[in-house]
């Protein structure tokens, strides 16, 4: 039987360990000895050398009683700022920060769940399939830990990852996503005496994007515009200004037009300068990074199917979602790991605001125990 108190406790201990990304290290430690009292085989992997994290991907094995191949379960273990420091407040159910920091609910309040559900199966004796736990590093700033998993430790090839909301649905649709970064450059001059001796690259920038269409494009894709950064003082006409953004779409091709769409718009821009002559100032330099590819599991995949199975269990609804932002789930993915995201109860996230229900976490736990009985009966 799931322990509501024991989870709380847990959660509460996993969010007091400071855990922003790349120093993830601690939390880290914290988890393997939790994992090895349950009975885990751990290993980290080599991926801190890419990431610049203090520590690798965290990897948990438990053999089970079945001879079906692992089954996949994730969080990941980092947290946005400001996350250090963090007092959570449990009251009437629900537990917030003390208002100066972030919850750490993602991704902690997966961790939690899935070392309950871990505590029912070991205090119970239930049987349970193999398991594969993969708790990943900087995942909030752009799935590195992932993207450098070690894959030769990983066998499972469908699973969940535990890093949305709603405890009642499962993210089927994810989209790709191409980060762009505009360095448009012209020249400086003094601003007061010489103001026609300079070309601003701000106004280049301000040109181009004036011409852009921003926001929700539609039903599949978005553009944005996120950080502008240049210039030195008001007296000076700048020299250089960076524009940082981003295109989401669960179309492919619409990515692609898009992305274009956005170049075009900066080059257009620079190029059109009533002073630019061939080679010269103002330019523009276009970085594009893809920052990951979209997910889409078939309605009649396993994976959905065992959690609606669980949910129909439980006498409560499951909602295929399509979802506007990536996770984990995505990398493996394109490793050929059919991964549903399942939602931990998470609501406000990334604010001081964040907060999560214990009533929440206690159905996402169910689920979780629901999906591993299922897909040991299978």
């Amino acid at each position: 039987m799931i322990d509501a108190n024991r989870m709380v406790e847990s959660f509460m201990d996993l969010v007091r360990i400071d855990s922003v990304s790349r120093e993830e290290g601690r939390l880290a430690a914290y988890l393997q000895k939790q994992l090895e009292a349950l009975g885990a085989e751990t290993v980290f992997d080599g991926s801190a050398g890419q990431t610049g994290s203090d520590t690798g991907n965290l990897i948990a094995r438990f053999n089970g009683h079945g001879d079906q191949p692992p089954l996949l379960l994730s969080a990941h273990m980092d947290t946005v700022e400001p996350g250090r420091g963090i007092q959570p407040i449990l009251k009437s159910g629900r537990i917030t920060s003390d208002g100066t920091t972030i919850l750490g609910a993602d991704d902690k309040s997966a961790i939690a769940i899935l070392l309950e559900a871990l505590q029912v199966i070991k205090t119970s004796g239930r049987p349970h399939p193999p398991l594969e736990l993969v708790f990943s590093t900087c995942e909030e700033i752009g799935l590195l830990g992932a993207k450098n998993l070690d894959w030769s430790l990983i066998s499972a090839r469908q699973g969940y990852v535990l890093d949305t909301r709603d405890p009642e649905g499962l993210v089927v649709r994810a989209p790709s996503a191409n980060r762009l970064k505009f360095t448009v450059v012209g020249r400086d001059a003094h601003a007061g005496s010489t103001p026609e001796k300079g070309i601003s690259a701000i106004l280049v920038a301000a040109q181009a994007i004036a011409t852009l269409e921003l926001g929700r494009l539609d039903a599949e894709t978005t553009c944005n515009l996120g950080v502008i950064k240049g210039g030195d003082a008001t007296n000076i006409v700048p020299k250089i200004v960076q524009v940082d953004g981003e295109v989401r779409s669960h179309d492919d091709g619409k990515l692609a037009e898009v992305t274009q769409h956005m170049i075009n718009a900066f080059e257009k821009a620079a190029a059109s300068h009533p002073e630019r002559r061939q080679g010269e100032l103002p330019w523009v330099n276009v970085d594009v990074h893809p920052d990951f590819k979209r997910t889409h599991i078939p309605n009649d995949h396993a994976v959905v199917e065992m959690a609606r199975a669980a949910a129909a269990r439980l006498d409560r609804p499951l909602s295929l979602q399509v979802a506007g932002g990536g996770s984990d789930a995505n990398v493996f993915f394109q490793q050929g790991i059919m991964t549903g995201v399942l939602g931990t109860g998470m609501t406000d996230v990334h604010s001081v605001r964040e907060y999560v229900e214990l009533e929440d976490m206690v159905k996402a736990c169910q689920m979780v125990l629901e999906i591993l009985d299922i897909y040991h009966q299978s």
